[in-house]
């Protein structure tokens, strides 16, 4: 008997994955047995596995053909990423697919199938997976696709279930640039692998006490990026401890909805950006390629690729990619005295100080953050404090916090959180 997941176009399936031997057993239930085969104790065990890790409830068999469906990249799924509905002969091509996986949503709702045990357990449970919290997805996403995995099975009509498809890609996108915020990079001899970062710290702007001229800049910047007008690579400099790297996290938390994803890049990995480049120049998402800590030693010359990278190439850098880097340094590489003196090695020392310029020259968009002072630090404690839920006397809080900030590292927002978690912790509140 053919495997209907055999027939499936854009939506292919290996042969031995889960929904192609899912299929096989629905469409050879046995004769009502009340044991698990081994194929059937396997499978279980898959789709377990599969919700645990995902976060999935309800109906696994359907969660596990909706996460298919949504982490699938092909022709029709990547056009509508972020778009929605698109034109063109692939839209039937799809409604093919779609018909099949209608067929497979129930595919366990025959009477022969319910007889059986694994039927029977397919049709009937109704699981909810452990709070561990430890998931591959965040929480929103995992809850929309039981969503959409109650909504496909429902669905009246092939077209129905294309449109509900459809709006997924435009809210959610597709794959692992759909599902996920974040990502790192992983050097192979083939190409650099883009993985997602599944543990994001849910920072936003609004966390950040003060610099407000400074985020309303990051924010400008971005706003433009996401919608598509011209916007200039970023660099946020100054004192350690300031919120740089935090900004960062709060502008992807704030237009993740509106297609933005961070690919995080460190120096020793500028041999994988023409690669990583390549893989995301013609997806629907904006891209920040993110620099932390940016900064490179006078004897360091991987800088120069970087310069070239950003701006100088013979290729037009895409309108979907930018660079967000963070960094002590202003000017990014370290400047001796000896630079801007004539000496009899460097004929032409003003070139060398305009080559040590040259890289933070490349980034449009050039964001301050200081060192607060002495009242300012007292502010963004006490803004903290409230937010904790802390109640201590405001006298003795900033009596501790000054004592605090003493030996561990001076004014700054990093050494007023670091304060306040301390806080926290030994008297035991939030």
């Amino acid at each position: 008997m053919n495997n209907p997941v055999n027939q499936l176009i854009l939506y292919r399936a290996e042969e031995d994955s889960l929904i192609s031997r899912m299929s096989m057993l629905a469409m050879n239930p046995g004769e009502g047995s009340s044991d698990f085969t081994p194929e059937q104790s396997a499978c279980l065990q898959e789709l377990i596995e599969l919700a645990e890790t995902r976060g999935f409830a309800g109906n696994l068999w359907h969660c596990a053909l909706a996460y298919h469906l949504v982490y699938h990249e092909n022709a029709f799924s990547r056009a509508c990423e972020i778009r929605g509905h698109v034109e063109g002969s692939v839209n039937e091509i799809a409604r093919h697919d779609f018909h099949i996986f209608r067929g497979l949503f129930s595919a366990f709702e025959s009477e022969e199938n319910a007889k059986t045990a694994f039927g029977s357990w397919i049709n009937g449970q109704h699981y909810a997976p452990a709070d561990t919290g430890k998931r591959f997805f965040n929480k929103r996403i995992s809850e929309r696709i039981c969503t959409l995995a109650v909504s496909l099975a429902g669905a009246q009509d092939d077209a129905a279930f294309q449109a509900l498809m459809e709006q997924f890609y435009l809210e959610f996108g597709v794959g692992k640039y759909g599902l996920h915020k974040a990502f790192r990079v992983h050097h192979t001899e083939q190409q650099a692998q883009i993985i997602p970062i599944t543990n994001i710290a849910h920072v936003h702007l609004d966390d950040l006490v003060g610099y407000e001229k400074a985020k309303q800049q990051l924010i400008e910047n971005t706003e433009a990026f996401v919608a598509g007008r011209q916007a200039n690579n970023c660099l946020l400099f100054g004192d350690a401890g300031t919120g740089k790297s935090s900004s960062i996290k709060g502008i992807l938390n704030q237009y993740y909805d509106r297609g933005l994803r961070i690919i995080e890049l460190y120096k020793y990995q500028f041999q994988d950006l023409n690669s990583i480049i390549s893989q995301i120049k013609n997806r629907n998402y904006r891209f920040i390629i993110y620099m932390d800590d940016l900064s490179f030693e006078d004897f360091e010359t991987d800088y120069k690729y970087l310069k070239a990278v950003i701006e100088g190439g013979l290729e037009k850098k895409p309108s979907n990619i930018l660079i967000y880097a963070t960094s002590n340094r202003r000017h990014l590489i370290r400047e001796n005295y000896s630079d801007k003196e004539e000496t009899r090695q460097d004929m032409h020392s003003s070139d060398t100080v305009q080559e040590k310029l040259s890289l933070a020259y490349r980034f449009g968009v050039t964001i301050y953050f200081g060192r607060p002072d002495k009242k300012e630090f007292q502010v963004i404690v006490k803004t903290l404090a409230e937010r904790a839920g802390i109640t201590m006397p405001e006298d003795e809080l900033l009596l501790q916090a000054n004592q605090w900030e003493l030996y561990h590292g001076g004014l700054s927002g990093r050494t007023a959180q670091q304060f306040i978690d301390y806080l926290r912790g030994t008297r035991q509140i939030g």
